[in-house]
């Protein structure tokens, strides 16, 4: 007997938080039977706003039976945006969206993320499907960037304590998952709201010794000025700890990164690369970096371009500025479109030319691949690895790289 099809479809923006949220919000709404299709939104950007709005009034056109359940950040940050669309049935704020009551009975909608003070597990291990698995051990934001509406949709710095995230890992890789990624909003943060004395480094460490099963694990962004010795030493001695880290850096000006109220100069972000590169030999980084900050001349603009290589990066996020309403950036003299879309683009081709060296560079060299669906797997260092037919999802194995097509290494 065929199961029956779900009644609940998902739309996920944003950030890879937001897609592991909204698998387990799909599970919660399946558990209430109705007719749904849930949004789940994101507000770091304009374009992201649009593009969730876009895809809710194409959502109700195809589906007229069913109640369009909006949340996320975009909910929080643009309430009455969302309110005002005909299409919409209700809202669910960030702080309720995993708490069953909200999909069972009548929301109370977005405006008390701020007020929670606790990380709840999102319950993904059915996610593993033999391969990765994104872990949220980390919400909400005590910074202030001044060019960030986040911490406004999300909250307060809250952690997930450290025994249920290794049990939620540990259960992950009883239903077959290889890989583990931890994932936060403001994952260096980790432990500091939990009275535990443990870190983001003292969490790797814990879950590497007693999920001795695990093949690999991983850190989605990090901020590289928080990085707690203990990370530091997991980083350079854990081999199964995989040596690819994605740095939130912004800017290689350093008065722009002092007007983007961010926590490191420019010379912090090199030293952290070079000190990481010594410990760990093949470490790779990529980056989020934003174009046409307010106020950024074209020289400012030449220092984050140079980063790219000064860093060693390979792999580019590229932002260009959105002004956000409220934010303290939006007050500040802004940067004429066409040079933003100009930089972005410029930067863009840096990034694409650091890559394309990377991918040259591991021709003729044999890498651990984690296979994954559709005949690809994954390198150590996050390279996609083409395979070809025939080794089985999850399975772990060395290659030789013989080449590559622009986007992706090719094993032989």
């Amino acid at each position: 007997m065929r199961d029956r099809p779900s009644r609940v479809e998902t739309l996920s923006f944003g950030c890879r938080l937001n897609t592991v949220e909204t698998e387990a919000m799909r599970r919660l709404a399946e558990a209430d039977g109705r007719a749904r299709i849930v949004v789940n939104t994101c507000a770091v950007t304009q374009e992201a706003g649009r593009q969730a709005r876009k895809a809710i009034r194409r959502a109700a056109r195809g589906r007229p039976e069913a109640e369009i359940v909006v949340t996320g950040c975009g909910a929080e940050v643009e309430t009455q945006a969302y309110r005002d669309m005909p299409e919409v049935g209700r809202l669910i704020g960030n702080a309720e969206k995993l708490n069953p009551s909200a999909w069972a009975g009548a929301a109370r909608g977005p405006g008390v993320v701020m007020d929670a003070r606790t990380a709840e597990a999102a319950g993904v291990t059915g996610m593993a499907e033999h391969t990765r698995t994104f872990i949220p051990v980390q919400n909400g934001c005590d910074h202030r960037c001044t060019f960030c509406v986040i911490p406004f949709g999300r909250g307060r710095s809250r952690s997930v304590p450290a025994g249920t995230v290794i049990d939620e890992v540990a259960r992950t890789v009883e239903a077959g998952g290889r890989e583990v990624v931890l994932t936060g909003v403001d994952l260096t943060a980790y432990g500091r709201d939990l009275g535990e004395g443990i870190s983001l480094g003292g969490l790797v460490l814990r879950i590497l010794a007693e999920v001795p099963g695990l093949a690999r694990l991983r850190l989605s962004s990090i901020d590289s000025v928080e990085v707690d010795e203990a990370l530091l030493d997991a980083i350079a001695g854990q081999d199964r700890l995989m040596p690819h880290l994605h740095l939130s850096l912004q800017a290689g000006d350093d008065l722009i990164l002092k007007r983007m109220k961010r926590r490191h100069t420019r010379a912090d972000a090199i030293r952290f690369c070079d000190d990481l590169r010594a410990a760990r030999p093949g470490v790779v980084f990529g980056a989020d970096l934003i174009a046409g900050f307010p106020t950024e001349t074209e020289a400012q603009f030449a220092r984050s371009l140079a980063l790219v290589e000064e860093c060693g990066l390979t792999h580019l996020h590229v932002f260009p500025y959105s002004p956000r309403p409220g934010t303290p950036a939006s007050r500040m003299p802004p940067v004429a479109p066409e040079a933003i879309r100009d930089r972005a683009a410029r930067l863009r081709a840096s990034g694409e030319a650091a890559r394309l060296r990377h991918l040259a560079a591991q021709v003729g060299r044999r890498v651990t691949v984690l296979a994954e669906r559709g005949g690809t797997g994954r390198a150590e260092d996050f390279s996609t690895v083409l395979l070809g037919e025939g080794p089985a999802p999850g399975t772990l194995l060395e290659v030789r790289i013989v080449g590559h097509d622009g986007t992706r290494l090719v094993a032989g």
